[in-house]
């Protein structure tokens, strides 16, 4: 299965919409880099409410591109980094990913697939911006 990377985003504050980047960093074993979500623990601020010292399982956040789509032909306006997600990718069906599938971006960064259309966490450490290297 290939596809692409169409956008980037990252925010470094807890909010549902993160800007589009040129690039993002992922750093391994920790996630986006000025991400808000950066951490080997927790850092969705309800699953640190209940216990800090879980890990992170939820680095890196991808929606597929194709979900906008569906959306707007229901009448939402919505774009890249609206949903929250670091990594918007296109023509990669991201649901019938099984856990520990391993998505390449670029030559260098690797990332694990945690929970099939949830979640995914870094496993290698790569600047990626859109059009730069295949999931």
């Amino acid at each position: 299965m290939r596809g692409v990377v169409v956008a980037v985003s990252r925010s470094p504050t807890h909010t549902l919409q993160k800007p589009n980047a040129a690039s993002i960093r992922l750093v391994a074993g920790l996630g986006v880099e000025g991400d808000a979500h950066l951490g080997k623990t927790v850092q969705h601020r309800s699953r640190v409410a209940r216990d800090p010292s879980q890990p992170n399982l939820r680095q890196i956040h991808l929606i597929h591109a194709e979900l906008f789509d569906e959306l707007q032909a229901s009448g939402f306006e919505i774009a890249a980094g609206q949903m929250g997600e670091n990594i918007t990718t296109s023509g990669l069906d991201l649901l019938a990913l099984p856990a520990a599938a391993r998505l390449h971006l670029g030559d260098a960064a690797i990332v694990v697939v945690n929970w099939p259309a949830q979640s995914v966490h870094s496993a290698g450490a790569h600047s990626a911006g859109p059009d730069e290297g295949d999931p």
